[in-house]
């Protein structure tokens, strides 16, 4: 009896489960983050954020997604976060825009740096990316040049 080859993509080893695991914690954070600002920001900022947190949520369902086609079952959000300032105006909220896509910058590094899956790290790659712009945005929005960091997502 000859078993049949495997189809599929290959299964995701330990360091990249838990590197997207990590990923999906700072996804959650970010849409947090995102419900947040929203209250404080001002008109013109509001169509962006929106924006965003919707990147956010597609990224978090699609790494949930992965997480459990792996059978791993994706770590949940938090009920709260806490911010590194309080959230008083619309500058205070651009800045924590800022902090929760400079955190997920970082967590979609760590995917990149432990992955093995050409796949995955295509995807990380790609996410890094888009972070960048998202997150260059908000850095104009709070004057905090430069807009791209030279190594996005290093800590």
């Amino acid at each position: 009896m000859s078993a049949a080859p495997p189809t599929g993509p290959p299964p995701l080893t330990k360091a990249t489960q838990d590197a997207l695991q990590g990923a999906l914690a700072a996804e959650h954070a970010a849409l947090w983050c995102y419900s947040l600002i929203t209250a404080f920001l001002p008109a013109d900022q509001l169509r962006q954020a929106g924006d965003d947190s919707d990147a956010h949520r597609t990224l978090r369902t699609a790494v949930e997604k992965t997480l459990s086609d792996a059978g791993t079952p994706p770590v949940s959000a938090q009920p709260a976060y806490r911010t590194p300032r309080p959230v008083v105006d619309g500058p205070s909220a651009a800045a924590l825009a800022v902090v929760a896509e400079t955190d997920a910058l970082a967590a979609w590094r760590s995917v990149v740096e432990r992955t093995g899956s050409r796949g995955v790290r295509r995807f990380a790659l790609d996410v890094l990316s888009a972070g960048t712009l998202r997150c260059a945005r908000w850095r104009v929005v709070v004057n905090s040049p430069p807009a791209i960091l030279p190594f996005p997502g290093r800590p």
